[in-house]
């Protein structure tokens, strides 16, 4: 058994909101169905190159919403899991040390693979490995310090309730990507782009000299709501909070559920206003 975790991040500095980190999961078995499936949609409607939040226009809005249509369907069917973490900019972490101010990136990684998805849960064989190809994209790091960066991911291994779960990484299995070409990937990335353009209210700007918003930004909004609208299908969830973390009944919901958001806190933090 083997699971891929495509890895994002987005806005290191927002308003609001920021350390935006995504992740999107889909098992061996149907990765090159829906693979094929999301490239074809893409020829289909003619998106040539890389679709992404920022490319979103009124021009293209009717397409973007049928590529999230398809991708959502994987979602609610189960053959997709998705998973966006941020924090509150106002909390500032506090009594961090140099080195851990200087590696955050790394360190908040470490925590969104650890406990977003809910790995330790998952639903494969009792006593068999269970592998995690994890795939990120243009790793921010100088290229010394990228291996550092997957020794830490690969870490993850050793930890106990890991161990517990047979879960296993290969060193060969942590991989840096071109997005460009990886089609699920640039899905999640609209997604990820929505939650922080919307969180951070960028809905709202209204461009200097001008008295009415843009139409970019109606676009965008308007994408934003329509796939607020798929999530609370895909989970059957009413009344999704996007600023908070998606609440659970038992544990293994962080595992069974479809799509959630974590509003990542530090165990201490300072209010900044």
């Amino acid at each position: 058994m083997e699971y891929v975790i495509y890895c994002d991040e987005s806005v290191s500095s927002g308003k609001y909101y920021t350390d935006f980190f995504g992740g999107v999961l889909v098992r061996n078995q149907d990765f090159d169905n829906i693979r094929e499936a999301v490239d074809e949609k893409k020829q289909e409607l003619n998106l040539r190159g890389e679709i992404k939040w920022v490319k979103v226009t009124e021009n293209y809005l009717d397409k973007y919403k049928q590529m999230m249509n398809l991708f959502f369907s994987f979602i609610k069917g189960g053959q997709l899991k998705v998973r966006i973490m941020f924090r509150e900019t106002s909390q500032v972490p506090s009594n961090l040390s140099p080195e851990q101010v200087h590696n955050k990136y790394s360190l908040l990684y470490y925590q969104f693979v650890k406990n977003a998805f809910g790995l330790i849960y998952h639903d494969g064989p009792d006593d068999a490995p269970v592998y995690l190809r994890l795939y990120f994209d243009e790793i921010p790091y100088p290229l010394d310090q990228r291996a550092a960066f997957k020794s830490h991911i690969l870490s993850l291994q050793r930890h106990s309730r890991f161990r517990k779960a047979h879960l296993k990484i290969r060193p060969d299995d942590i991989v840096e990507i071109n997005s460009e070409k990886h089609s699920i990937q640039q899905c999640m990335d609209i997604v990820l782009g929505s939650m922080s353009f919307m969180l951070n209210r960028k809905n709202e700007v209204v461009p200097e000299g001008s008295a009415e918003r843009g139409r970019r930004t109606i676009a965008k909004e308007k994408l934003f709501n329509h796939i607020l609208q798929l999530i609370r299908e895909s989970d059957d969830i009413l009344l999704f909070d996007i600023s908070k973390t998606t609440p659970i009944v038992i544990s293994q919901d962080y595992w069974t559920m479809p799509y959630r958001h974590w509003k990542f806190m530090t165990s201490e933090f300072r209010t900044e206003r």
